[in-house]
């Protein structure tokens, strides 16, 4: 239905559906070849809690590269990543332009691993991106973009958060 209404991306995984809705990799990972099926392209949305952050790097980078595993079967398919931390979301707490660098390093590097150097791989960052720090984001190199949660919802502040990345371009 979504691709008969010309929808071209579709979010899948995201952390409210794994949360609420139980939803596990086997899961997901039937919905991204169905999307993929249907002609369009998923957003596969991958991120930890601040448990996970808290306790080290080889916890948070564990859950990631779970997340992440799923992908290795899509191989020749078009998806984009999102790098959404989910302590991030919503609660105040911004994560540092390093940790962002960080973890999008660790998701393109482990995209790689599955996929080779030929693979076409965008990871947008999806945590709390606000018209005060997209600039920054936007300037890291494996950083594909954004996925704009509340900011979306006020027209200047997602106009600058455009034209942002617009300058990236």
């Amino acid at each position: 239905m979504l691709a008969d209404l010309g929808c071209r991306y579709v979010l899948i995984g995201h952390s409210e559906r794994r949360q609420y809705f139980a939803e596990d990799n086997d899961l997901l990972l039937r919905k991204l070849q169905a999307v993929i099926a249907a002609g369009m392209v998923p957003v596969y949305c991958v991120g930890e809690t601040l448990q996970q952050r808290e306790a080290g790097i080889e916890t948070y980078q564990h859950v990631i590269g779970e997340q992440l595993a799923v992908l290795g079967a899509l191989a020749g398919k078009e998806y984009v990543v999102a790098y959404e931390p989910i302590w991030a979301i919503g609660t105040g707490r911004v994560a540092s332009i390093g940790q962002i660098d960080e973890v999008h390093q660790y998701i393109r590097d482990t995209l790689l691993q599955y996929h080779g150097a030929s693979a076409n791989i965008r990871v947008l960052y999806g945590g709390s991106v606000k018209a005060d720090n997209a600039d920054a984001i936007f300037s890291l190199k494996n950083v594909g973009g954004a996925l704009v949660g509340g900011a979306s919802l006020d027209a200047n502040s997602f106009g600058q958060i455009c034209q942002a990345a617009k300058k990236t371009v």
